[in-house]
């Protein structure tokens, strides 16, 4: 074998090719360097203290592994008296495998799950996983934050008995730049100390309506603008209108009672999406009609949540001010206490909801990347090495639709 073959093929510059053995099936090569030098000083003036063998795991040749052995010298520098070990710069330290092997097992591991790159590279799982594991503690261990602008924050369920995560995304960027254990103001403390270390500019965060991380975002970024997410309003509401409709149901008797039966996800919807049918039973849009006849305060509160979609549709901050003042009269004029209570917690919220004009930000792409991590632990089908899944989840936003590795 030629000598820029060894290097072209292997990544393996300054060795010369010694023989090539061919046992059970697998591709063995002996090689020794060309010259000898400190690692220190660079000197060629050295004493020799012995050898050390050691064998790497290669390029495979089609589907038969290869092995690269080599006998590491043992030196003494005259020029600098470094004593020790020749370096392998064709492998990491205290690694078995050659530097172009891993490159070629993390691209694989792009598009295979773990065991399948093991199982067409012929090793272990846990050597494919290792691999992995050190690129992205390179690469993601500690993302940086001194460009973050708009953040968003949101809490992640990962299994039973329940257990949460709180997670940080750049919404410019898609990538996640933190996660906490648990959820709530403690999560966040270590980001805070991170992102004040990083002297990043936030101009605004987007949330839920957690008073734990509204309470910790203006505490900790008393300058950033606090959105609330609109989705997370609607839902809100929507909570609302099942506690109302239930509490109707039970005090209605009679006709009254079958006709709310089973109405509690029409309710929910929006008038645009209910279904039309020729079989009045089925006619979501005459059974939602037919039980707010009967029911005055549902009949408030369902069109009360339909109007307060319009609060995001207005020109600018100054008409949704003037719309959201209209909507809170609205729904204190109903007398319900749910209805008024509601209205009480948007009027504490109002500049928070008025900032959407000046950010239009949500926590959409954060609920995005939720998505992605119960995926990731579904196909895992959960993950023993916790600190592996964490990285997971900080290069999440590279994977695509599969979510392998």
């Amino acid at each position: 074998m030629s000598t820029s073959l060894l290097y072209h093929a292997f990544g393996l510059r300054g060795y010369r090719h010694v023989r090539a053995e061919y046992p059970g099936g697998e591709t063995h090569f002996t090689i020794q360097p060309r010259e000898l030098r400190c690692p220190e000083c660079g000197a060629d003036d050295l004493i020799r203290r012995g050898t050390f063998p050691r064998r790497f795991r290669g390029l495979p040749i089609g589907g038969r592994p290869t092995w690269i052995h080599l006998d590491v010298q043992r030196i003494e520098c005259r020029h600098c008296g470094r004593l020790g070990r020749t370096d392998v710069p064709f492998a990491r330290p205290r690694c078995s495998t050659t530097k172009a092997f891993e490159r070629y097992t993390l691209e694989l591991c792009q598009s295979m799950t773990i065991q399948d790159v093991a199982d067409h590279l012929s090793v272990s799982w846990d050597l494919v996983k290792g691999i992995h594991k050190r690129y992205l503690q390179k690469r993601f261990a500690k993302p940086k934050l001194g460009d973050l602008t708009y953040i968003a924050i949101d809490e992640v369920c990962i299994g039973r008995p329940r257990k949460f995560l709180t997670v940080v995304l750049d919404l410019l960027t898609g990538a996640v730049v933190f996660v906490g254990d648990g959820k709530g103001r403690e999560a966040l403390k270590p980001f805070w100390k991170r992102l004040k270390a990083s002297r990043a500019y936030i101009l605004a965060v987007a949330t839920d309506m957690s008073p734990a991380y509204v309470g910790a975002v203006m505490e900790n970024l008393p300058d950033a603008d606090l959105v609330l997410d609109r989705f997370d309003i609607v839902k809100w509401f929507n909570e609302k209108i099942t506690t109302l409709r239930r509490q109707v149901q039970r005090a209605a008797e009679g006709l009254a009672k079958e006709v709310l039966k089973g109405t509690r996800w029409l309710l929910l919807k929006n008038p645009e999406n209910l279904r039309d049918h020729a079989d009045p039973a089925k006619d979501e849009r005459k059974r939602l009609q037919d039980a707010l006849a009967i029911n005055e305060p549902l009949m408030q509160a369902y069109y009360l949540k339909d109007d307060l979609r319009q609060f995001w549709q207005q020109k600018n901050r100054t008409e949704a001010s003037r719309f959201l003042d209209g909507w809170l009269r609205r729904a204190n004029a109903t007398g319900l206490t749910i209805l008024k209570k509601a209205a009480r917690r948007l009027e504490i919220f109002r500049f928070a909801l008025l900032n959407w004009y000046d950010h239009r930000i949500s926590t959409g792409p954060l609920e995005a990347t939720n998505n992605k991590i119960g995926t990731l632990q579904r196909k895992a089908y959960g993950y023993r090495d916790r600190e592996y899944f964490i990285l997971q989840i900080y290069s999440s936003h590279l994977k695509k639709y599969a979510l392998v590795g």
